[in-house]
Parts: C-alpha cells; structure tokens; sequence
C-alpha cells in the first residue's frame, strides 16, 4: 500500500483527488489518503443538498458544500476533523465490508488508550458517541473506502450547520440519520495533536514505522489534472446543488406587508410549479412572476437576478425582493 501526501485543505480539490487517483492510478496497487477540509459540509451523492445544511447559518459562516461521489449522509469537516480514504483492488464480497477498513482505526486509538467499538452499518464510536461516518464508492472491482475522524472539531458548528431549518419539504433523496457526537482528544490519555496523530494512524494503515518512504508525491501533471477535474466538477453550483434528487418545498414567513407562503417544486435544480400564497396587497397579478421565475435555477444569485427585472412593488405592498429571497431560501 502506497500512501499519497495532500496537504490542500479546500474540500474541492480533496474530493477531486479522490476521484482522480480512484480512476487514474496503477490499479495494481493500493493507496491511503489522509486529508483535512476547512469548514465544509460534505454531501452524500444521492442526497438533496438544501435538505440536509442550514443554508442560512452555512452562508453567514463561509462555509464550503461539495458533493462526494460515495453515498451514505452528510457530515460536517473543519480542521479539528481527520478523513482517511483506502483505494483497493476489490471483490464483491470485500465492498460495503465496512468494518475491515475501520479496523487500524480502532487499533491505533486503542494504542494510545481510547476504546472505540465499529457501530450499525458504517460507524465508529466512543461510549456510545459517534466519531467516524464511513461511505463507500466501487467500480470496475476498485474500491474506495473513505471515513470521518472528529478529533477536535467544533461540534456546536457540527449540529448547527447540519441542522436543516425548511417548513416542509418532501424529497426522494437519502436523508442522513443524525446522532450524538464527540471527538477523539478528550478521552486520549496521553495529549496528541492532530498531526502527530496522522503519524500514528498512518504507520498502522501501512504497518510501518517507515511509511514515508512508501509515500507517493504529486506530479505537477498529478495537480494539473485534479484541478481540472475541480474546476469542471466539485466547484460547480451543478454538482453540488443540481444534482439533488426532485423535491417539493413549502416555506412560508410574515413581513411588514403580510404573510407571504411559497410553494414549489424543484426538479434537476430547477425551480417548477411555483405557487404564491398570502394576504399581501398588490396592483397586479403574482401569476406573472410565477412565470417568470419557472425554470430558473434554484440558486439565490440567480433567483435574485430575475427579480430585478421585475417592478416589486407593482406586485406586494410592503414586501420586497429581499424579503421574497428570504422566504425562499432561509
């Protein structure tokens, strides 16, 4: 097993190289990643990414929402949070195999004192307390196994940026079970940091205390083509959004001007079928924006540009285009 420095802690770029060395590398042999994000909520491919963030706190605060291209739930990743990727040669009967890939985990957490136990179907856990998620992605008899360490994150930020705020919403996507969390540091005996943790993990993933001299370093070709792969992927709102699974939403808020209720459907990222509802005041006929915001993607930028070509006050008295934003999206 070879194990390949990445020092990039934009979550774009991460998820990218995982993809890049999934369908790219010698498949002859076997690779371990470790790898940190900065603030970043990371979203499994087949959920609906509005229904699994608190868009308002996640825009306030800055930070990054990429989709991985492995299923299973949405997690939160900051600097004080681990992930460790495995890329295998693998048979049907090794893939969702969890429990195989977690193990040197517990063994170097049980080193240095900490009992963990592997939990349900992708999980491992202190006391009951779940510090690692795990997901999968296999193709082609490749594997890639890839899981959360939370050492020492913020967990006040862990529950309030996955603590969706909607009124209602109905969807197809997977939604992500949420549990009790906790991090590593505090039932360490001995104090390490995180990047002297990384040592430790990394000599028994490859059960070796010379494991640098097995470690692979990207090629300028290497860099190049994962930025590329960022760039037509994991940066764009398409992946990220647009690829959530259709769903229908219903929001609703009191202005100045009256209560004023959306309903909606949003189908490969588009926004369909909006309805507007209250008992706001106005000249003319709301039919006309319903019409004119159909089909627009549902993306604030964009849903903000085309109301500036709208004359709002023609249409609500006392309600305005900010206010019709915030309804929508907060």
């Amino acid at each position: 097993m070879i194990s390949i420095r990445n020092d990039s802690k934009d979550p774009h770029f991460n998820l990218a190289l995982e993809e890049y060395v999934f369908y790219n590398f010698d498949p002859s042999w076997d690779y371990v990643l470790l790898w940190q994000n900065e603030p970043s909520v990371i979203i499994g491919r087949n959920q609906n990414t509005m229904e699994e963030i608190n868009y308002k706190f996640i825009k306030d605060n800055n930070i990054n929402v990429v989709r991985r291209m492995s299923g299973g739930g949405a997690v939160y990743h900051d600097l004080g949070n681990l992930n460790y990727t495995f890329i295998v040669n693998s048979e049907r009967d090794v893939t969702s195999n969890f429990k195989i890939f977690t193990e040197p985990v517990m063994s170097a957490l049980a080193k240095l004192g900490v009992k963990a136990e592997f939990s349900g179907r992708n999980d491992i856990t202190i006391d009951g307390r779940k510090f690692s998620g795990n997901a999968q992605h296999y193709s082609k008899n490749r594997l890639l196994h890839h899981g959360t360490i939370l050492f020492d994150s913020d967990l006040i930020v862990v529950q309030e940026a996955l603590n969706v705020k909607v009124d209602k919403m109905q969807s197809k996507g997977i939604k992500s079970v949420r549990s009790r969390v906790t991090n590593v540091f505090p039932y360490l005996e001995e104090k390490v940091t995180v990047e002297e943790f990384k040592d430790i993990l990394l000599k028994f993933f490859l059960d070796d205390d010379n494991y640098k001299e097995k470690e692979y370093i990207l090629t300028e070709a290497d860099l190049a083509a994962v930025k590329s792969l960022m760039d037509r992927k994991y940066l764009t709102w398409e992946w990220n959004y647009g690829e959530s699974p259709a769903f229908e939403l219903e929001k609703g808020k009191r202005f100045e001007g009256g209560n004023l209720s959306l309903k909606f459907n949003v189908k490969e990222g588009s926004l369909q079928e909006l309805k507007i509802y209250g008992d706001f005041f106005g000249k003319k006929d709301v039919s006309d924006i319903e019409e004119q915001l159909k089909s627009k993607q549902f993306q604030e930028e964009v849903i903000r540009g085309a109301l500036r070509q709208i004359d709002f006050e023609e249409y609500f008295t006392g309600i305005t285009k900010d206010n019709f934003v915030e309804c929508m999206f907060y």
